[in-house]
């Protein structure tokens, strides 16, 4: 219920391009989010969801976050992973072109999954140095021998708990961080504000489920006022944030 009443909320206050001033926002919308080419890597990408919501084999799943609000049991299967807790394919092709549009080339991904946001960033540019961080080892180990199989190299999967192996990732500069694990307020503040060191003037951060509840909100409103952060788009399921100092400080609603 509260989801279905911020997204009523967001419907009223959010906008497309027509209600940007902003060269550098109306053009990420035009160019990226809006852009309808449809990209040959899409075809990957709707093959690896595929390919997972075909797979039977169930893991034992350890959740060190706030967990899945569908899938309670801890023996779950790959097809239902995907099916309720996987990256969409609209969100898998967003990234895809995100990706291109930025040209990242050192991207770091808290919450692994089953890879499918991975998989997409990676073929958007196979040049990419890609750490992935996941917090269950059998999904982190599923995942991996994935990569491998399909040779998706540039991969580096990472199983740990978030609070420790972050740390081990501070003296790095990263283009793109996407923030996609332990959904609680004070997690999610905690990883934003030990990852800021890793950022440089054209970083981009993206938040996963910024209306996953209550506390999660709070930590994204909490986010916005940083004195780091410049510019915000919420676009209801991500929550875009940007470093840039030549930008006034501003927050958008964008459709998506």
């Amino acid at each position: 219920m509260y989801q279905i009443i911020q997204y009523i909320k967001f419907l009223l206050k959010s906008t497309n391009q027509h209600g940007v001033h902003s060269p550098f926002v109306y053009n990420l919308v035009t160019k990226c989010f809006y852009d309808k080419t449809n990209y040959d890597g899409y075809k990957s990408i709707l093959n690896y969801k595929k390919a997972l919501l075909k797979n039977k084999t169930k893991l034992s799943v350890t959740d060190l976050g706030v967990g899945s609000h569908v899938l309670k049991q801890n023996q779950r299967s790959i097809s239902k992973m995907a099916k309720n807790a996987g990256t969409t394919y609209k969100r898998a092709k967003l990234l895809y072109r995100l990706t291109n549009y930025f040209e990242f080339e050192n991207i770091l991904e808290l919450g692994t999954s089953l890879g499918i946001a991975t998989q997409a960033m990676h073929i958007a540019n196979p040049k990419t140095n890609l750490t992935t961080i996941e917090g269950c080892p059998n999904i982190s180990e599923f995942s991996k021998e994935t990569f491998e199989k399909l040779k998706l190299q540039n991969i580096n999967t990472v199983n740990g708990n978030f609070d420790a192996v972050i740390k081990e990732f501070t003296s790095n500069r990263y283009d793109f961080i996407f923030f996609d694990g332990n959904h609680q307020k004070d997690a999610t503040l905690n990883y934003f504000e030990t990852l800021l060191e890793t950022t440089h003037n054209n970083s981009v951060f993206i938040f996963d489920d910024i209306y996953w509840s209550k506390d999660m909100t709070e930590a994204w409103e909490t986010i916005k006022k940083h004195q780091k952060v410049t510019v915000t788009i919420d676009t209801f399921f991500w929550g875009f944030v940007f470093f840039r100092k030549e930008q006034v400080k501003e927050h958008f609603s964008i459709r998506v």
